[in-house]
């Protein structure tokens, strides 16, 4: 993801929000983003939810390729957030 927002001249702007992709991203208000980015909280909200709805495609093709069948996707996903979790 990082390459696509750099690519497309958004570095600055996935360096905060990608604080929003992991449990560290309830202490960080999207108030306090929109000021580093010079933008309103709105947008923030609006980056947010567009940065995690690319998280999930990347993260459910990566996970394609490592399985056999596609409706193990969904398994292998909680398996890994599990395992993250612990």
């Amino acid at each position: 993801m990082r390459e696509e927002y750099t690519r497309d001249g958004k570095e600055k702007q996935f360096e905060q929000l990608k604080l929003t992709l992991t449990e560290a991203s309830r202490s960080v208000p999207y108030a306090e983003i929109a000021v580093r980015l010079g933008t309103s909280e709105g947008a923030v909200k609006v980056a947010v939810h567009r940065l995690r709805q690319r998280y999930r495609e990347l993260l459910r093709a990566e996970i394609a390729d490592t399985i056999a069948s596609p409706g193990e996707i969904d398994d292998e996903i909680r398996n890994l957030f599990a395992a993250l979790a612990n």
